[in-house]
């Protein structure tokens, strides 16, 4: 027996001494395996990097799988056929200017010019998408392109599988502790620290670059207080668990700079139980409108999203109801939820008239029957004159039985603030200088959207700039 615990005691000791001999060595170190993340990663080593991406979490996707996983580009060619002009200038204007011109416009500039070829090099990896151009929640203007697949998984699967063609190491349940780099605050950034499931302490170099992608702090209370504290702690959010800030305060550590972290947008459209976005009869503006407690229109429903949160908070209960008919369906929706499932689980509720509908949500029949056939009024006439709609939303009447209503309320969404970067992904400290050796992309980064980002844009982000952060990290 004591031969046994011997023996048992050498192998451990032998182990320790095995993984304590000298750091691991890649060429780029990715922290995180979201969208951002796995897009950097699949760029570096396409171009011949050794690649390792490190995933706190024990599954990949982070925010990109649960959002909407629309992409906002455009793109002439189907755009053209639907009758919808468009250009790169108009797409930068209304980014620029939906952000109250707070972000850096050369960013805005890469993002805008950017999104066409990132969106061409998804679908030449396998993403499909439907031929029609919609317009996302608060995108201001139809350049959205729609998954087939639902939610982000689309993204997901098609740049784990081209990390994995590419011969990326992925390791999850693996949190990244702190950066290496050569000075506290100069010189430059060569690995990271890290601890795994286990508890084992690791030390990974990076001959090339390292790319922080690890995310935004939207489901971190404490810091989203920090900087805003009006989301108290009972404010709901749409970001999965691990969005928590870490890789921007790790980078603060050695000096990077931040811009924008009280710009925390809230979403209209979070489910009032889950805080999630899942659960909606329809999807895009075209085809429904927003009713109050008291059945009528209170909003421009193609508006900003920070514009429909702060009409939504003024009015009674602060929520609302998406209302649509059998024509405004999306079925399934874009998070794959098919409406059956919906009517069952009492998230959507039916009337085959709009008095029965009202009667089922808990509004005014006679107010909710005046406001949709106002609203069918104004689409004939194309023109809202009531609350400002653009023309190419006023598409589409609601009058087709049998219709629906989706409780709605307004939740934590996206934060638009993080790391200093600059056209090239690299990042900046706080004296305005390019921190050597470290990229950034994805939410963790600040800068692109200013105080309020447009709907569909943060898929283009993670793809734009998570590609330009892979390729110049392996350079």
């Amino acid at each position: 027996m004591k031969k046994l615990l011997l023996v048992a005691c050498l192998i451990v000791c032998l182990f320790h001494t095995c993984a304590a001999a000298g750091p691991l060595e890649y060429d780029v170190v990715v922290v995180g395996g979201g969208g951002a993340g796995l897009v950097a990663a699949t760029a570096a080593a396409e171009q011949g990097s050794s690649v390792i991406v490190l995933e706190k979490m024990s599954y990949l996707g982070g925010n990109t799988i649960r959002s909407g996983g629309v992409i906002n580009a455009v793109d002439p060619e189907p755009q053209k056929a639907q009758g919808i002009e468009d250009s790169t200038d108009l797409h930068f204007k209304h980014t620029y200017e939906g952000g109250d011109n707070k972000a850096n416009p050369e960013l805005v500039r890469t993002l805008v010019e950017g999104a066409l070829p990132a969106l061409q090099r998804a679908l030449d990896r396998g993403l499909k998408i439907y031929p029609e151009i919609t317009t996302a929640t608060g995108a201001l203007w139809p350049r959205t392109h729609r998954l087939v697949e639902p939610a982000g998984t689309g993204w997901i699967r098609v740049y784990s599988e081209s990390a994995a063609k590419a011969g990326v190491e992925i390791r999850k349940d693996t949190k990244v502790v702190s950066l290496l780099r050569e000075e506290p605050l100069a010189g430059r950034v060569y690995g990271v620290k890290a601890v795994d499931k286990a508890g084992n302490e690791l030390e990974i170099h990076a001959r090339r670059g390292v790319v922080m992608a690890s995310g935004g702090f939207g489901a971190d209370v404490k810091l989203r207080m920090q900087h805003n504290p009006a989301l108290g702690p009972d404010t709901p959010t749409t970001n999965h668990p691990g969005a928590t800030g870490e890789g921007i305060i790790m980078s603060q550590d050695i000096g990077a700079a931040v811009t924008g972290m009280d710009f925390i947008q809230l979403h209209p459209h979070g489910d009032p139980k889950l805080g999630d976005l899942t659960g909606r009869a329809s999807d895009f503006v075209q085809k429904y409108i927003y009713v109050n407690i008291e059945g009528k229109r209170f909003v421009n429903e193609a508006e900003r999203r920070d514009v429909q949160v702060a009409g939504i908070m003024a009015q009674p209960e602060t929520r609302m109801f998406i209302i649509n008919d059998k024509n405004g369906v999306s079925d399934p929706n874009i998070f794959g939820d098919h409406l059956d499932d919906l009517l069952a689980a009492d998230r959507v509720q039916q009337g085959d008239t709009l008095a029965e509908l009202a009667e089922k949500i808990g509004v005014p029949a006679a107010a909710l029957e005046a406001t949709v056939a106002r609203y069918n009024e104004l689409v004939k006439q194309g023109k809202d004159v009531d609350f400002g709609r653009p023309e190419n939303t006023l598409q589409q009447t609601i009058e087709t039985p049998p219709f629906y209503a989706t409780p709605r309320v307004p939740t934590v969404h996206h934060t638009m603030g993080g790391l200093v970067i600059n056209k090239e992904a690299q990042v900046i400290d706080r004296r305005g200088e390019v921190i050597p050796g470290l990229f950034a992309a994805g939410e963790v980064t600040g800068g692109i959207h200013g105080t309020n980002r447009l709907g569909g844009n943060a898929i283009t982000d993670i793809n734009v700039f998570g590609w330009i952060a892979g390729t110049n990290a392996a350079k």
